[in-house]
């Protein structure tokens, strides 16, 4: 399975990106989907989850402001993200809970990361 985002870039303060996550390879279902950032001497931390029935979660720094969603027909998930602030420069991973096998067992995976840059 792979995951791969895009989206990412340079934004100035107040403005918009959006990102996105393709998952591909062998799936038979996905439960949740998350989007995490880490910031440089940070730790990685959740900012958004998703589950399969579109029930959404989000940090406290990021509400109002992001909205995470999916498409389940094309394995992907996407994280709108406005009223950008420097704060929120990061590294931004999403991540997967996916069935490979007929067996139901699930697993995460995770992407490679997309930057994120807020800075005028």
């Amino acid at each position: 399975v792979q995951l791969v985002e895009s989206g990412g870039g340079l934004v100035q303060p107040g403005g918009s990106l959006r990102l996105s996550c393709a998952a591909s390879g062998t799936i038979f279902s996905i439960k949740d989907m998350n989007w995490y950032r880490q910031a440089p001497g940070k730790q990685r931390e959740l900012v958004a989850t998703i589950s399969s029935g579109g029930s959404t979660d989000y940090a406290d720094f990021v509400k109002g402001r992001f909205t995470i969603s999916r498409d389940n027909a094309k394995n992907t998930v996407y994280l709108q993200m406005n009223t950008l602030k420097p704060e929120d420069t990061a590294v931004y991973y999403c991540e997967a809970n996916v069935q490979v096998t007929i067996a139901p067992r699930w697993e995460y995976y995770w992407g490679q990361g997309t930057q994120v840059t807020v800075s005028s």
